[in-house]
């Protein structure tokens, strides 16, 4: 028997006088006495069943969910009766034969409300699944990946499985651990990329490797991460920065071509890390709107206003609007969470200016300047945040365009804020800058050839160009206080590596969900993943995290310190 032979929503006038098998769900049921409407669902849309009872008594037991199988004949609706709102409204199915397959109890909540509590679409995930809204996200996440695969495939990479359960290694996040029972008190992490093993590949020779890969990071969870995730992983040898930036300006051009909407232009724009930080108080600036920070330090060096004249940095915002005195005040609340001793306006401060400083700041009438002075590191933070803040607040970045562009020229090292030491900016397999080769003299100066990807303000994802010699790999374990014991025991097989004839190489990660969910136009990654994880950490869905057994805990040789009902 087949259970269908036409979708729901295909079926057009031209249709009319075709006999067809349609199976799906029941979106809505109307009983007019004499007749049964049922409007009959599945993924590509509905369509309208007419059922006479004296033919099929069954249409009286037919309610919402139900799962139905029809038979019968397609035919033009009435003029009046053409609904216009659906695509299949010009025709309707007079069923000759109608099968309830599957019956349903009352639903938690109607399909496609948008107002359901998210906690309750996630508890019944495969009901919400259902609507829409996640038909669409699901779908367009299936499309993306095939445009990235097709991309990568005429570009002759290589699509190589790496493993999940790994060695630890220090990526910036707490890993997964994953207890070994055949050698008890030992475990494995879960990756938290393919980072070393796709550098490995390409010592192994295979030239442009890449990978869908699944990632696990033990981090707080938000609306840009989850503890695990997709990510397009690249790797290339005997390349270049522009060579693999070309790439994934590839992949995201393929992207947009294949969901059907204008593709940004390319070569995608380049900024350096200093320019972001100075301009837009963070290494991920959204460029649809202005507010640029400018710089009023040296302006200002002279001022009567004692705390302007003594503060190490002074800069500033300008904001196309004025300000009342408790719209100030609440924004400055904002600023001090954020860091700031305050948030000056410009008119509470003007009678300690000088004509020359009022000048230079150019502020128009209906505008307003805020200023923040302090340590430049707090000064960018906050100036960044309300930047950032009030871009969406007064709706600033709402004009549709999309702007794509690359952060380059970051700092190699960084200060760790608990510790002091220099530790890496964001891994420490990426390579200096040429010319920056002895940074161990002075860490703080040099700068690596890392590159991120952004897009409207979301850090889509970075990628760098490797370290392929083991001495250099060893120098900047040395920056990071990592001796060479401890450098044999993590790391001794990828330093054996770089050994043995490794090749210069650069890759790159994006992140699949946070790309779909941007293009989606939805402000969570848990919009675009079939069965996420909530802020919690938990899954709604099937009730996880649970204590496992003391019976199973020892058998894995663990012993738990926190008591439960189940231990």
């Amino acid at each position: 028997m087949s259970w269908r032979d036409t979708m729901c929503g295909v079926l057009r006038a031209g249709d009319a006088g075709r006999r067809v098998t349609l199976a799906g769900w029941v979106d809505a049921r109307r009983d007019h006495g004499g007749l049964v409407f049922i409007d009959l669902r599945d993924h590509t849309g509905l369509v309208q069943l007419v059922v006479r009872p004296e033919n099929d008594p069954l249409a009286h037991d037919v309610r919402n969910e139900f799962v139905l199988q029809a038979e019968g004949e397609v035919v033009a609706r009435a003029p009046d009766a053409v609904n216009p709102n659906i695509p299949t409204g010009e025709v309707e199915i007079q069923v000759d034969t109608l099968r309830i397959v599957s019956t349903s109890e009352p639903l938690p909540f109607q399909i496609g409300d948008e107002s359901v509590d998210e906690v309750l679409r996630l508890r019944y995930r495969y009901l919400d699944m259902r609507g829409d809204r996640m038909q669409r996200n699901l779908r367009l996440n299936h499309v993306i990946i095939n445009a990235i695969r097709r991309t990568m495939d005429d570009l002759a990479f290589v699509d190589v499985w790496t493993p999940s359960m790994t060695k630890g290694t220090p990526e910036g996040a707490r890993d997964f651990l994953v207890p070994v029972r055949l050698q008890p008190g030992k475990f494995y992490a879960l990756a938290q990329s393919p980072q070393l093993f796709k550098q490995l590949c390409m010592v192994g020779g295979l030239d442009r490797y890449y990978q869908i890969a699944t990632c696990w990071r033990d981090e707080d969870l938000r609306a840009d991460r989850q503890f695990e995730f997709r990510q397009l992983d690249l790797e290339m040898s005997f390349v270049e920065r522009e060579d693999v930036l070309d790439v994934l300006e590839r992949c995201v051009v393929a992207s947009f071509e294949a969901v059907g909407r204008e593709a940004p232009q390319r070569p995608f724009p380049r900024m350096g890390y200093a320019e972001a930080i100075a301009r837009y108080g963070t290494d991920k600036p959204d460029l649809r709107f202005g507010l640029a920070i400018e710089d009023a330090t040296e302006v200002t060096r002279g001022s009567q206003f004692d705390v302007f004249a003594n503060a190490p940095c002074v800069r500033y915002i300008v904001v196309p609007r004025t300000f009342s005195r408790s719209e100030h005040a609440r924004l400055e609340e904002i600023a001090k969470e954020w860091g700031a001793k305050g948030l000056a306006q410009l008119g509470q401060i003007s009678k300690f200016l000088s004509e020359a400083e009022l000048a230079a700041f150019g502020v128009q009438e209906g505008s307003t300047a805020l200023f923040v002075a302090d340590e430049e590191p707090i000064v960018a933070r906050v100036l960044g945040g309300m930047r950032t803040h009030l871009g969406r607040e007064l709706e600033l970045a709402e004009t549709g365009e999309e702007v794509f562009h690359w952060v380059v020229d970051f700092p190699m090292f960084e200060r760790d804020e608990d510790t002091g030491q220099w530790t890496f900016l964001h891994h420490p397999f990426t390579a200096p800058m040429p010319g920056a080769e002895a940074f161990e003299g002075d860490p703080g100066s040099a700068l690596s050839q890392h590159y991120d990807l952004i897009w409207n303000g979301w850090e889509l994802g970075s990628g760098s160009i490797r370290i392929h010699d083991a001495a250099m790999q060893q120098a900047v374990f040395r920056v990071m206080g990592i001796g060479e014991e401890e450098q044999q025991a993590k790391f001794g097989f990828l330093l054996e590596a770089l050994k043995l004839g490794a090749p210069p190489h650069g890759g790159f990660a994006m992140g699949i969900d946070r790309f779909v969910a941007r293009m989606a136009g939805e402000p969570d990654l848990r919009q675009v993943i079939a069965f996420p994880k909530v802020a919690s950490g938990a899954d709604p869905l099937t009730g996880g995290p649970t204590p496992m057994p003391d019976s199973v805990l020892r058998e894995l040789g663990i012993k738990s310190t926190v008591e439960t009902a189940e231990n």
